[in-house]
């Protein structure tokens, strides 16, 4: 008698690699949207569409990094003290009306431009002040404790280029340009749908039999944190019409649709067929779990996303297939998350020739190295596994087995939000 495989990955026909599939994509996809003026106060997240160059140079002038006393360098007794008059007083946002003596010092404040001619700075701390004079210890070097206009940009040199996502530190580096409005891509309209009849809104009773639908709220607070505008159509019951009728109505008014479930070999499963009729599949089976069933097609002119049906598969797809996806589509540049590697704290065994993705925590061990630590529940429908980890290990197609010690790479949720 034939032994019943427990593999859900175990029928036949070929899958595509995770690699090749991101590699199809980097040819096929291009940007969709159009492009936009908005305030910078407003542009956090969005997608640059231009170039940033330095129409000065950041800091405009040379200024003094710490409270202290401006001299010439060369004034200062390279083995002893010295001591040097105070002759005036420069604090940030006043300029001194007059080019530096030799042979005095200034009181000089953080951020306040320095004058000509003076090219180091003492800490207060380390100077003894007296009545209209200053003792300036030695052992400074020249130089030292003075930002030079332009050490952080440089006049026409770029600084920001098309295709980042604006992030704080991006705003406020633009505010040091006196930008006050920024040319950014448009949000990419999505649509999402999920697929089956025991599936439920949240908020209704659940007959025998059902479950609720976790997926497609998941995927619009993604969608949402990736800047999409989303617009959310529901669940598609198990018919081939029903299904195909809904994409097609999608497509005229959205750049991406995106389904969970339906994606699999059952009677019951539709999309596939439906997004066929409409269009054409690029690939629908990948070599990766959890997932497998995940496909990218078009319909209609849309582009077409379709992930599997349990909640983690939903989840592990959409961070490492239909995010780049989107990305590309929303003009934005490579942003392949990065993956650290870190000591394996479990043993694990899989199948050679598929690429897997196994929930983990981050753990000190006694040594206080850093460690991930394997969630003890691994079913592609435990979505409790998600939340209660930090990230996932990516085992790429070749590793057969993970041993205690071994290094792996680990991506954490806090790459991809």
């Amino acid at each position: 008698m034939a032994q019943l495989s427990d593999d859900c990955f175990a029928f036949g026909g070929e899958m595509m690699a995770v690699d090749r599939a991101l590699e199809l994509l980097s040819g096929r996809l291009h940007p969709v949207t159009a492009t936009r003026r908005i305030g910078l106060a407003d542009s956090l997240g969005h997608v640059l569409a231009e170039d940033v160059v330095a129409p000065f140079n950041v800091p405009p002038h040379d200024n003094s990094a710490v409270d202290g006393y401006a001299v010439f360098f060369d004034d200062l007794t390279p083995d002893a003290a010295t001591l040097l008059p105070v002759t005036a007083r420069v604090a940030a946002g006043h300029a001194l009306d007059r080019p530096g003596r030799r042979g005095e010092a200034v009181r000089i404040f953080t951020g306040a431009p320095m004058p000509e001619g003076f090219d180091t700075v003492l800490m207060q701390e380390d100077c003894k002040a007296g009545e209209g004079t200053v003792v300036i210890p030695p052992g400074i070097r020249r130089g030292a404790n003075r930002r030079r206009a332009g050490e952080d940009m440089a006049q026409g040199s770029t600084v920001l280029t098309a295709g980042r996502r604006l992030r704080a530190e991006d705003i406020g580096l633009l505010a040091s340009l006196g930008r006050w409005e920024v040319t950014v891509r448009t949000a990419l309209r999505v649509a999402v749908f999920s697929t089956g009849d025991e599936v439920r809104e949240p908020g209704v009773p659940l007959e025998p039999g059902c479950i609720y639908d976790a997926n497609r709220f998941a995927l619009i607070a993604a969608l949402r944190q990736l800047g999409c505008g989303v617009t959310d159509l529901g669940i598609l019951p198990d018919r081939l019409d029903a299904v195909r009728g809904a994409l097609d109505a999608a497509a005229g008014t959205h750049d991406v649709l995106i389904t969970s479930g339906g994606m699999s070999t059952g009677e019951e499963d539709h999309v596939k067929a439906a997004v066929e009729a409409l269009g054409g599949l690029h690939f629908w089976r990948l070599a990766i779990k959890p997932g497998r069933p995940v496909a990218l097609g078009t319909a209609k002119g849309a582009v077409f996303v379709g992930l599997p049906g349990n909640p983690v598969a939903v989840m592990v797809t959409f961070l490492r297939i239909a995010r780049p996806i989107l990305l590309r589509l929303m003009g934005a540049a490579d942003e392949a998350p990065a993956l650290f590697p870190l000591r394996a704290g479990f043993t694990y065994k899989k199948k050679a020739g598929r690429r897997e993705y196994v929930r983990a925590t981050l753990a000190r061990a006694a040594d206080g190295v850093l460690t991930a630590v394997k969630h003890p529940r691994d079913g592609a429908g435990i979505l409790s596994s998600m939340v209660e980890s930090d990230g996932l290990v990516e085992l790429p197609e070749e590793i057969t087995r993970v041993e205690p010690g071994m290094i792996v790479d680990f991506l954490p949720f806090s790459e991809v939000r």
